[in-house]
């Protein structure tokens, strides 16, 4: 076998170097695509952790704040505990940096006590400066920047932004702390420095040998405002929710690799085709059939691994050149900020490479049983093999039913597996029942053909020799059905996003001065600026949101909490639904989808999960009464009123009356404003107008954003579109390989059909006539391609939009079908493949098939 692939297959292999490099090209884009996006993620996820073991260090057990901060009083009571060895108080917040150039740094500032956090977490000690003084660790206004920070901020001195306010700070020295901007403080500097005294954000804990957690965890008798956490709990959390992301980034990315075993199968049947006269030679010298078929099979391994080591190698400089240009974030916002190093898997190398060389077998399996099938005689007499048998439609349609089965599945650990599976089956099933499709479509098309001789024998070529007809558009079907169901998909979402963002953007102006969440409870506008400005005489209508944090369960990332006007629900949030009655004694929420799914918080139902969370809101420490419900702060009793659509918030968000959020919690802060101008005035004006306010309040105008309703929507769509413009390349060359095999295909038909192309020439057909036979053909052939794509890949969306989607990110949309766009998808490959087979054909119609004929004289 080896000296038959030094001789007979290298020499192919050399003489038709391009269309093999074809080949080779298709496997090497699949795996270097599904590699490189397996690197980025691990490469971000490992920077991530380290970064999170950096600042958090590695006590054995953590209390954190359920929201913001709890008393320090906790701290007292934890450091005395006799299964408590050491106990460090952090109070960690977000807020923003301002250098003496002017540039806005977002910053995330971390107080410790400087005389026990070495031993907790070291790389938060702060070093002070050279000639700093002896206790500049313990002085106010005194912070400690890490790498990150110092390369963002030069200069001793700098601006924390609190409210609308700048605190002036100093930096006396650096920390070894990793990740992104940190500056560490004093702990009583920061608190009251930031309005914090008495509060703590976490407490890291070592406990003394031989301890037990869960006993000790017990006899804290923690109120409901902290909860107990594992170290290293963050980046599990981070972990497990961006898995769904990344599986779905490699799926799409195998799109491509699924796609190149098609050109591999077209590749070698051509080859096949083309060698099959030697092939039967070979066989009369004794090679049995299955040594060619393992021969065949050598071959297409030969083509996979060529491919999968340039893929792994294209793939590695793919993922350095976007983690230098883009850093760890993929577009999914798990690790916005990280800018990590490459960390290079070779386990994960050899299973995409193993991955690439399987695809390559599998293209490779039919071609390869062909060649085992050849009879040598009549292979020899250049009469070919008879046509091949098509699968059985029962078949077929019994794979579509378990398609249809395991799209009803429930997610596996938070991955659409059974919808994956589903999508296989359903490729497989209706490529499988292509021969009957094309049967069932040209017994009804042959009738009407039967007086047009051209158009007759086409039509009835592709009824005669269906499977042939099967095995050459298969490649479409496939192609054209994923670009279909990415095409129907990407349309549904933006049709939805683009509804989702007219029923939450509906003012004409909107301000903020903080641009992410993270530092809502740190920058905001206070009651008396939102106050005053609603006084603006330009300001016909001024609504408010406040967003905070909350976290409810400490397997999960925090959710936000969303107090805005909702004194009509319906028109204020694109609601799922209706929205439900409130009975007495209760206070309305209003959840997005996640919370459903990650939380069980359905409508008409009370969610308990919230209520001990309030403890942790409370500002002002007493028991306020909620204006619509009368439900004490003690033991709210919140009820589930509706549902609604996110598309900003994938960890969940809960939305609730403004009124029920300041009488339960007395945090009458303001994160975000929505302005309606007044009559007349425009948005110059308003924004003039706001700015010259905040700027006499407080001195710093300059931190204001602005943004009106239509530049949200064109910056989110522009997003959007750039984020799903990867589908389209994709879609792209799927169909090119598709097309490429309809090519390869025909040629191989040509060349088996030679002395029958010669037949009609001396019958008297020209070479144009038989030009349009070839092309005829290519028509007929990929019109059933076709439409057996767009079949194919409207099933195929339903199962993305209505099941992965939802499974994988738990939001859901409206399906849309863009018609037009589909129609001009299909009409663009029954063109392109009528000219494929065109081209194919021109050999057809040369003196070599004339002279064909000539063998059997």
């Amino acid at each position: 076998m080896l000296a038959l692939l030094s001789t007979f297959s290298w020499q192919e292999l050399l003489h038709h170097k391009w269309r093999n490099a074809a080949a080779v090209v298709a496997v090497m884009l699949g795996v270097a695509l599904a590699f490189s996006v397996q690197l980025i993620n691990a490469s971000a996820l490992s920077e991530f952790s380290q970064a999170v073991r950096s600042v958090n260090g590695q006590p054995d057990l953590e209390l954190r704040a359920v929201r913001g901060g709890f008393d320090e009083a906790v701290y007292a009571r934890v450091a005395n505990h006799p299964q408590v060895a050491l106990a460090s108080p952090v109070l960690e917040f977000s807020t923003y940096a301002v250098a003496p150039a002017g540039q806005r740094v977002a910053l995330r500032v971390v107080g410790v006590d400087a005389l026990v956090v070495a031993t907790l977490a070291p790389a938060l000690m702060p070093v002070p400066s050279a000639g700093a003084e002896r206790l500049a660790l313990l002085a106010p206004g005194a912070v400690f920047l890490n790498a990150a920070a110092r390369q963002n901020l030069p200069g001793e001195r700098l601006q924390l932004q609190s409210g609308l306010q700048l605190l002036d700070v100093r930096v006396a020295g650096s920390v070894s702390a990793e990740g992104a901007a940190l500056a560490v403080m004093d702990i009583g500097a920061a608190q009251e420095l930031f309005g914090r005294l008495g509060q703590l954000s976490r407490i890291d804990i070592r406990l003394q040998a031989g301890a037990d957690r869960a006993a000790f965890i017990s006899s804290l008798q923690l109120p409901a405002a902290i909860t107990a956490t594992e170290p290293g709990d963050d980046a599990q959390r981070v972990s497990n929710l961006s898995r769904a992301y990344r599986v779905n980034l490699t799926v799409l990315a195998l799109v491509a690799l699924f796609t190149g075993a098609f050109l591999v199968f077209s590749v070698l049947s051509l080859s096949v085709a083309k060698r099959a006269q030697q092939f039967a030679l070979l066989g009369v010298l004794g090679l049995t059939g299955r040594e060619r078929l393992r021969l065949v099979l050598w071959e297409s391994a030969l083509l996979g691994t060529v491919g999968s080591v340039a893929g792994i190698a294209l793939g590695t400089a793919l993922a350095a050149l976007a983690l230098r240009v883009l850093g760890g974030d993929l577009g999914g916002g798990y690790f916005s900020g990280v800018a990590p190093a490459l960390q290079w898997n070779a386990g994960a190398a050899a299973v995409y490479g193993l991955l690439g060389v399987a695809a390559a077998l599998v293209g490779g399996w039919w071609p390869a049983r062909a060649a085992q099938k050849l009879p040598p005689a009549q292979t020899l007499k250049g009469l070919g093999a008879p046509p091949a048998g098509g699968t059985p439609y029962r078949l077929s349609l019994l794979l579509m039913a378990a398609a249809g089965l395991l799209a009803l599945t429930p997610p596996v650990f938070g991955i659409a597996l059974g919808a994956y599976l589903s999508v296989g089956l359903l490729l497989v099933g209706g490529i499988s029942a292509l021969p009957w499709l094309i049967a069932l479509l040209y017994d009804r098309i042959a009738p009407h053909v039967s007086r047009r001789l051209l158009p007759l024998l086409a039509v009835e070529r592709a009824r005669r020799v269906r499977g042939s007809a099967a095995v050459a558009v298969s490649g479409v079907v496939a192609s054209l059905s994923l670009a279909v169901a990415l095409t129907v998909m990407v349309a549904s979402f933006r049709d939805s996003v683009t509804h989702w963002l007219d029923v939450v953007l509906p003012a004409d102006l909107y301000v903020r001065t903080a641009s992410t969440s993270a530092a809502s409870d740190t920058v905001f506008f206070s009651p008396a600026f939102v106050q005053a400005l609603a006084q603006l005489p330009v300001v016909a209508r001024l609504g408010t949101l406040r967003v905070t944090s909350v976290l409810l369960d400490p397997d999960q990332p925090a959710v936000a909490l969303i107090a805005r006007d909702l004194q009509d629900p319906a028109g204020s949030l694109p609601l799922v639904g209706s929205a439900l009655p409130v009975p007495a004694g209760h206070v309305a929420i209003y959840v997005s989808e996640p919370m459903v799914d990650l939380y069980g918080a359905r409508p008409g139902t009370m969610f308990t999960r919230l209520s001990g969370s309030f403890e942790a809101l409370a500002l002002d420490g007493r028991a306020q009464a909620a204006m619509n419900s009368g439900a004490n702060q003690a033991s709210p009793k919140f009820y589930v009123a509706g549902v609604w659509r996110d598309y900003a918030r994938q960890f969940g968000a809960i939305a609730m009356d403004r009124r029920d959020f300041e009488a339960l919690t007395g945090d009458r802060r303001v994160n975000d404003l929505a302005l309606w101008r007044a009559p007349g005035a425009g948005d110059a004006q308003l924004q003039q107008a706001v700015r010259a306010l905040a700027q006499a309040q407080t001195g710093s105008g300059e931190l204001i954003e602005f943004a009106s309703s239509g530049q949200i929507r064109a910056t989110s769509l522009r997003i959007f579109d750039r984020s799903f413009a990867v589908t389209y390349w994709l879609q792209a060359v799927a169909i090119a390989i598709g097309l490429f095999g309809v090519a390869a295909s025909f040629s191989a038909q040509v060349l088996a059909r030679r002395k029958e192309f010669g037949l009609l020439a001396h019958l008297g057909l020209t070479r144009r006539q038989i030009l349009t036979l070839v092309a005829g053909e290519g028509a007929a052939w990929t019109l059933a391609g076709a439409l057996a794509g767009l079949g194919l890949g409207l099933a195929v969306s339903l199962v993305l939009v209505h099941v992965v989607n939802p499974q994988s990110f738990h939001w859901t949309m409206d399906l849309a079908l863009p018609w037009a766009r589909l129609l001009g998808l299909c009409a663009a490959v029954i063109l392109a493949g009528t000219v494929t087979a065109w081209l194919a054909g021109r050999a057809a119609a040369g003196r070599d098939a004339v002279l064909a004929v000539k063998e059997d004289w």
